[in-house]
This record gives C-alpha cells, structure tokens and sequence, in this order.
C-alpha cells in the first residue's frame, strides 16, 4: 500500500471533519427546526360555493352495459362494429371490437364518441353544420360522420357513444342510439 503524503493527509483529514461537520449541523439544524406541526384539521368546502362545480360521470359498469347493448344491437342486424364510450372530457372508458369489425373501426368509435360529447349532440346532425364550417372538420381527435351519440343527464353531456364498421353513418347511429337507451333500463 502506497503512504500518502502530508499534504494528501492533511487534505484527506479536512475533507472528512468538513463531511462530520456539515452531518453533525445539518442533524442539529432538522432537530433544531419549528415544533411539528398539529394535524392538519380536514378541509371542507362549501358546495354551494360558486367556485365549485358538481359533475356526472358514467360508472365503467354502465359505460360497460351500454357498450354491449350496442353490440347486441349490431349483432341482431348481422352487422360488425366497434363500440367506444368515452366521458364528459373525451376520455375513453370502453371501447369493444366487435367480431370481425375493421381495423380501423376502434379509433373510428372513439372519434365519433368523442364528437358526440364534445357539441352535445349526435354526430349526423354535426355533419350538416359542417356546410356553415367547415373547418369544424380539422378539430384533432373529431369525425363528423354519422355514428355517435351523447349521453345526456337533464341536459346536459356526460358522455358519448361512438360506433363505427357499419355500411352506413345511419345504421352505425342507430347502433350507438340503443346503447344510450340501455343506460335509461
């Protein structure tokens, strides 16, 4: 083993009373610090506050039964589809791929759905406004064909039901139609 020099040693033994030192200040510093805090009494808000607001969200169940009363429905008319059930934001809750649907019939469904809840109304009547705007069209994450569907609680969009792989905007409507009416059974 190789003897270090003065210097090295000296240099060694500095760096290690600076590392001792600066532990020994910093346990001292933490111990030394505000009394702990008491707990932290809960927070309650006020709902009738007008800086809150109170939102419907589907359960992943109903989104679930909706979506395969609409694959049902598809299904009595020999037809295959997707199905997506997307919230209030356009978050996707379910999506199903029917037998023997698409491939791009998933993505299509969720577009749909995502289009329906987003202006509160089916997607047929949407394609016809975009004879006003259309612009409307270049939207990301939109499609303005027949297909979707909100859902609707007093009113007001708490989620949509896209359908895509039929022959047709109107048949895949219909579809998404059944699955809305299931959430009212």
């Amino acid at each position: 083993m190789k003897k270090l020099s003065l210097r090295a040693r000296v240099l060694t033994g500095t760096v290690a009373v600076a590392a001792l030192g600066a532990g020994t200040f910093g346990a001292v510093s933490a111990s030394a610090s505000a009394p702990a805090a008491a707990p932290a009494a809960a927070v309650k808000a006020d709902t009738s506050s007008r800086n809150l607001q109170q939102s419907t969200h589907l359960t992943v169940a109903a989104a679930t039964k909706a979506a395969q009363a609409t694959l049902d429905a598809a299904k009595k008319e020999n037809q295959r589809v997707s199905v997506a059930v997307v919230d209030r934001n356009g978050n996707t809750i379910v999506t199903l791929r029917g037998d023997g649907a698409g491939p791009q019939s998933p993505e299509s469904a969720v577009k749909k759905a995502f289009t329906a809840v987003s202006w509160n109304a089916p997607t047929s009547e949407l394609v016809k406004r975009l004879e006003q705007a259309p612009n409307l069209k270049d939207i990301p994450g939109t499609l303005f064909l027949g297909g979707g569907a909100p859902v609707q609680v007093k009113g007001a969009p708490v989620a949509g039901i896209g359908v895509a792989g039929a022959p047709s905007g109107d048949l895949d409507e219909k579809f998404a139609k059944a699955g809305v009416a299931a959430l009212a059974r």
